[in-house]
């Protein structure tokens, strides 16, 4: 499928989704965001990936929402259409991880868009902020949610009250991200860590990414009661035959995801 605001790849078992608008520094235009989902959607569905990474370009993951699009809207038009939820949410909903790998810019929205991917590897020019109070209204994708969870509320009222940026330094000590690389090699690097995600067993990489996201979602008791279902839940699994027998005779696991 050809898109035109996205450039996709795939690398083996990994799918590669570049925002591609650098007229706009990758603001997420309806047609950009639906045009993502579409493709998340291609790749979760396609049995020879097993892992997803998501950038733009080395000056901008994406700046944020298009303003130019949401200038003129009033409430009846963004309540009636359900903007943001009607074509942003498609991250939240893949299955298979999703690595952001952000470069430049994730302003905004561009910083909302990368906290709904799994883990955020950064470049070390990366910038975030949550600018929204500069243009008089409130994030409206998980600036207030997301960013208060990874990174605790004195920060995140931080961000949000002020607009400030933090670049990468401040993003990987602070949880916002996990990992920090040169720039010019961000996008390598992060496609080797999903080339060794997608090479594990699939129901297991699964299990394993509805397990941590489960736990903002529900109580530690109740938490780990899901977690030991999924951990009982993988002996059912071939997989989980092959792994501990290659692991006894220290050999690499040959997994065949079933």
């Amino acid at each position: 499928m050809s898109y035109n605001t996205l450039i996709v790849e795939t690398h083996g078992a990994v799918g590669l989704i570049r925002m591609n608008r650098p007229e706009a520094l990758n603001a997420l235009s309806f047609e950009l965001t639906s045009e993502l989902t579409e493709a998340l959607k291609a790749l979760d569905a396609d049995d020879a990936i097993g892992c997803i990474v998501l950038t733009g370009s080395e000056k901008a993951f994406a700046a944020g929402a298009d303003i130019k699009e949401m200038a003129t809207k009033n409430f009846s038009d963004v309540y009636l259409e359900d903007f943001i939820t009607a074509t942003w949410e498609q991250l939240t909903r893949t299955r298979k991880p999703v690595i952001a790998a952000v470069n430049g810019y994730a302003l905004g929205g561009g910083c909302e868009f990368a906290m709904m991917c799994d883990m955020m590897f950064v470049g070390e020019k990366a910038k975030f902020a949550q600018p929204e109070i500069k243009l008089g209204v409130t994030p409206g994708a998980g600036g207030t949610q997301r960013l208060t969870r990874f990174i605790g509320k004195a920060k995140a009222m931080d961000m949000n009250l002020t607009g400030r940026m933090i670049d990468a330094d401040e993003a990987v000590a602070c949880g916002l991200a996990s990992r920090k690389f040169p720039v010019e090699t961000l996008v390598e690097e992060t496609l080797k860590v999903a080339a060794e995600i997608a090479a594990y067993s699939r129901p297991t990489v699964l299990a394993v990414k509805e397990a941590v996201n489960r736990s903002y979602e529900t109580t530690l008791a109740e938490g780990v009661r899901f977690e030991r279902r999924l951990f009982h839940g993988m002996f059912g699994t071939e997989d989980q035959k092959e792994g501990m027998a290659a692991f006894i005779e220290k050999r690499p696991a040959n997994f065949k995801n079933r």
